[in-house]
């Protein structure tokens, strides 16, 4: 077990909110990338092969030939202040911290990153050296995946293992389904509408919502994902007043040779581009942050992919990233998972007389004086 930090009596109890996205490397480079991907690729969660044979395949192949390649394309996104998932959760943080402040609740924001940094555990070792004794966690993740949403608090879990006083824990598995998600997706979908104009769903325009893939075994398997997908994509459709034929559910990010879900976001742009579609629009609806994914995958690649098949216009329509919409929707999901917990501004105060007693209690008793 871990010693503790120094404990000082009649300290008041403190609350914080950790944030979790999937990761980023420190630099756009290679050897930033062999570290990332040798983190990420060596989750049981996340690659559920034989762990000895998917050491060698990993060791001796992938990260010997695919840093480079990620490097390169990391490189095309990047930006003055760094990783984009990086520098807009850091906003998204202080996004969250406004709603908090404006229902004048006393609440810390952490920003992690369940690979790369700032790493969970360096997060919550800094909240526990801070007395912080109560922490939600809130992935960034809107449905829940065994390879996103377990596996970030796998890492609460591992980090909470050797601490003696362990800070009581709250997780918010999902809020793919949550009317404040639902209203700022769609609500977000109308305004690029407003400024690019709607498409024309008579000639046969498309909304298409690309998810994240996994494995088609993690749903036989018994992952809920693709159910929370799908449900997602039928709850924002409903609220943009959209039919089924007005709009498409895919997933990208396919990795391997294994059978993923589908039907495959690529395949499906080259498809509707193919057949002539004058304008299809593209959103993301499983990623709360553009990063990699989006940016170069949709945005670049799936961009040419449409357009070289014989498409039209094509528009991606951002994230909800740390606009106005994302710090309402995330201060609501929060809000309600502290329900419970005393979080209001003047706690503290409301609270000194009897902190004090309890810690001149406490040194009667013997014990040590903390400055």
């Amino acid at each position: 077990m871990r010693k503790e930090p120094p404990f000082k009596h009649g300290t008041p109890q403190k609350t914080a909110v950790v944030l979790i996205n999937l990761g980023t490397p420190d630099n756009p480079d290679t050897p930033s990338l062999r570290r990332y991907l040798g983190q990420f690729l060596s989750d049981p969660r996340v690659v559920e092969i034989p762990r000895l044979i998917w050491w060698l395949i990993l060791n001796l192949i992938i990260l010997r030939i695919r840093p480079k390649k990620s490097a390169a394309k990391y490189r095309t996104i990047w930006t003055e202040e760094g990783s984009p998932l990086l520098a807009i959760g850091k906003r998204q943080v202080a996004a969250l911290e406004a709603g908090f402040k404006a229902r004048r609740w006393g609440v810390r924001v952490e920003l992690a990153m369940r690979y790369g940094n700032p790493s969970v555990a360096s997060v919550m070792d800094k909240l526990r050296q801070e007395a912080y004794d109560r922490v939600l966690i809130l992935p960034l993740y809107p449905q829940y995946a065994a390879a996103t949403t377990a596996s970030s608090f796998d890492a609460v879990f591992d980090w909470a293992k050797p601490v003696r006083n362990v800070p009581e824990l709250r997780l918010i598995k999902h809020y793919h389904d949550h009317p404040a998600y639902i209203h700022a997706l769609a609500e977000h979908v109308r305004r690029q509408w407003r400024k690019i104009g709607t498409p024309d769903f008579a000639r046969g325009d498309i909304l298409l919502m690309s998810f994240h893939g996994v494995p088609e075994k993690t749903l036989l398997d018994g992952d809920p994902y693709h159910c929370e997908c799908h449900k997602t994509a039928r709850l924002v459709a409903e609220e943009l007043g959209l039919e089924k034929a007005h709009y498409r559910v895919t997933f990208q990010s396919r990795f391997g040779k294994a059978k993923w879900l589908g039907p495959y976001t690529d395949k499906t742009l080259q498809s509707l581009g193919q057949l002539g579609t004058k304008r299809i629009d593209v959103m993301c609806p499983g990623f709360m942050a553009d990063c990699l994914e989006t940016l170069e995958e949709i945005n670049d690649e799936g961009r040419e992919t449409f357009q070289h098949a014989g498409g039209g216009e094509f528009n991606y329509l951002p994230c909800l990233n740390d606009s106005e919409l994302s710090g309402a929707m995330l201060t609501e999901i929060a809000g309600q998972h502290l329900q419970g917990w005393p979080v209001d501004l003047g706690y503290e105060e409301s609270a000194a007389a009897e902190l004090s007693a309890s810690r001149a209690r406490a040194l009667e008793m013997g014990a040590k004086e903390i400055s």
